[in-house]
């Protein structure tokens, strides 16, 4: 029972990031060159699941940093 909590509370405030949902989402919007940085702490809502700093170079040819917020119920968006 004890280990079934703590795996509860870890899930619950889980720090997740996704890779490859973020290259892709990234991708889709014209963006190339993608480096993934781990978590994005405070960057996206609490109702997204996963968030996951970039720097990438936007369509335009300048390299910006930012977040891509993704939901398990909702679509990937990208903060800057």
């Amino acid at each position: 029972m004890k280990k079934f909590l703590i795996l509860l509370l870890i899930v619950s405030g889980c720090m997740c990031t996704t890779e490859s949902g973020t290259i892709e989402t990234l991708h889709k919007a014209g963006f190339t060159d993608v480096q993934t940085d781990g978590y994005a702490f405070f960057a996206c809502s609490e109702d997204d699941t996963f968030a996951t700093r970039f720097v990438a170079t936007n369509p335009a040819g300048q390299r910006v940093g930012g977040a891509v917020c993704c939901g398990l119920m909702k679509n990937c968006t990208i903060r800057f």
